[in-house]
């Protein structure tokens, strides 16, 4: 049967001479560049959104995560009504909210 299926020959001392901590050190490497090229840039992202969030209020101009760009009429905690046109006012979520414009921004259409 040794034809088909090579023999498993189990090494001496060499293989038991490595330590624990040798097999951790790439784990914990692969970690520290994961949270440095991901994990940080997300959490201060989210950060910000909030904080923008936060500030929101009445005559701000925005535009939404749709591309919807007005400025905000009415405020409560958890919704907005933009106005995207003369007399065109829609209600949306605060979250949805992408950016801030500079004033007047929407005045050149």
């Amino acid at each position: 049967m040794s034809f088909f299926i090579s023999d498993a020959l189990a090494e001496g001392g060499a293989a038991a001479q490595g330590g624990g901590w040798e097999g951790l050190i790439p784990l914990v490497l692969l970690f520290v560049i994961f949270y440095f090229l991901l994990i940080r840039p997300q959490q201060k992202k989210v950060k910000e959104h909030k904080a923008l969030v936060e500030a929101l209020k009445k005559g701000d101009e925005v535009v939404t995560y749709g591309g919807l760009g007005g400025k905000i009429r009415e405020i409560s905690d958890n919704f907005c009504d933009v106005e995207i046109a003369d007399n065109v006012v829609v209600k949306i979520e605060r979250q949805n909210i992408a950016r801030l414009l500079p004033k007047g921004t929407l005045k050149g259409e």
